[in-house]
């Protein structure tokens, strides 16, 4: 089946194709973020991720937003997804408290310079759901993610995930795991393939590591919209340059005759 599209500021990521490509911008300094977006937008992916808990000012807010603005000037007008992965789901040590994580949402939400937003969707549910607001508010769209760096779930338990990111009015749903075995990687595929026909929201998925290598490549076949791939330094176990899955994916659409 074909994936459900990304949808950002009213119009199809990556002009509709599936999977989109993602790269991750790890940069702790204002200057040396930049500059990492400016080589990453240069191999052209559909999507640049800003993972500000790598950003050693983040608890200074005006610097986060001055940062943000270096950001937007230099993706080339690339579009930007803001994340501050939570420790306990593989994201760095940070000084904030979650209510002072939620203020800085907000205030990057208000400057117009990302366009979307991820969230765990296992934070509080009063956060959750003040995130659904505040992206609805500045047009923004929601990505709730949900990341097991120690294994798998099972298959009802990867479903249940998929469908908790729509029930809190997720705009996309990440699932992120850690495979022991590839029936761990067939399960999670499986999963994804099952919410991408159930599920009104585009979904995305992939096994970390190198056993889920192949997720990051074929996720797309089964339904997920969005694949991460390395521009200048990975956020994650199993990322490949953008170069390689850019050819790989070229593979299996030509063969598939897209």
């Amino acid at each position: 089946m074909q994936a459900r599209a990304i949808t950002l500021g009213g119009q199809p990521l990556a002009g509709g194709r599936v999977p989109a490509i993602c790269a991750p911008l790890v940069a702790r300094t204002r200057q040396a973020l930049a500059a990492e977006a400016a080589a990453v937008a240069a191999k052209q992916p559909d999507l640049l991720e800003w993972r500000v808990d790598f950003l050693e000012a983040i608890g200074d807010t005006a610097e986060v937003l001055d940062t943000a603005r270096a950001l937007r000037s230099a993706a080339a007008g690339l579009p930007i997804l803001f994340t501050r992965r939570a420790q306990r789901e593989g994201g760095q040590p940070i000084p904030l408290g979650e209510p002072q994580v939620l203020a800085l949402y907000e205030a990057v939400a208000a400057s117009g310079t990302v366009d979307a937003m991820d969230f765990e969707m296992e934070n509080d549910g009063g956060h959750v759901a003040r995130m659904r607001a505040l992206t609805r508010q500045h047009g923004l769209a929601l990505v709730l993610s949900f990341h097991d760096f120690h294994g798998t779930p099972s298959a009802q338990q990867l479903q249940e995930r998929f469908a908790q990111a729509h029930r809190l009015g997720a705009d996309v749903a990440k699932l992120a795991v850690m495979p022991q075995s590839m029936e761990d990687v067939h399960r999670l595929l499986g999963a994804t393939l099952q919410a991408s026909s159930a599920l009104p929201i585009p979904v995305v998925s992939m096994a970390m590591g190198g056993l889920g290598a192949v997720s990051r490549v074929c996720g797309g076949v089964f339904g997920s919209a969005l694949t991460f791939a390395v521009g200048s330094a990975a956020s994650a176990p199993g990322q490949m340059p953008i170069e390689d899955v850019r050819a790989a994916l070229a593979v299996l659409h030509r063969a598939a005759g897209d």
